[in-house]
C-alpha cells in the first residue's frame, strides 16, 4: 500500500525513476478501486460518478509514475503517448514490464545509491 501512497505524494513528477514494484503495486490497487467504484456505485444510487471523480483524480499520477517506469527501463517518457492508439496500450504495458536500466541518464536506481544492485 505504501507504493501507492509514495506515487500520489508524487503526483505529477515526471522526473526520476520508478521501480517495477513501485509502478505494479499502483497499477494493482488503482484496478482494485476503480473495480469497487464501478460497481458499488451505481449499487448505492450514486452511478457512475465516483469512478468518474477517482479516474479524473488519478490520471495525472497514473502518467507520471508511467513516465518514471519508462525512465527505469532506459526509454524516453514520450513513448507513454503510444497508449493514446488502442493497440499501444498493451505496447505501453509491455515496455512497463521490462527489467530496470543500468542507464543513469534519468537518475539512480530508485532507493540505492549504486545505479543497480549488484547481481
Amino acid at each position: 500500500m505504501h507504493y501507492y501512497i509514495d506515487v500520489l505524494k508524487k503526483y505529477a513528477t515526471f522526473k526520476g525513476r520508478a521501480t517495477r514494484a513501485e509502478f505494479w503495486m499502483f497499477v494493482l490497487i488503482d484496478t482494485i478501486i476503480t473495480a469497487a467504484l464501478y460497481f458499488g456505485g451505481p449499487a448505492l444510487g450514486l452511478g457512475m460518478t465516483p469512478v468518474l471523480v477517482y479516474t479524473l483524480a488519478t490520471a495525472l499520477p497514473n502518467m507520471a509514475v508511467t513516465v518514471r517506469r519508462f525512465h527505469d527501463t532506459g526509454r524516453s517518457g514520450w513513448n507513454v503517448l503510444w497508449s493514446i492508439i488502442p493497440i499501444g496500450a498493451l505496447a505501453v504495458l509491455i515496455m512497463c514490464a521490462g527489467a530496470s536500466s543500468t542507464d543513469e541518464s534519468y537518475g539512480a536506481y530508485p532507493g540505492t545509491a549504486d545505479p543497480l544492485p549488484a547481481v
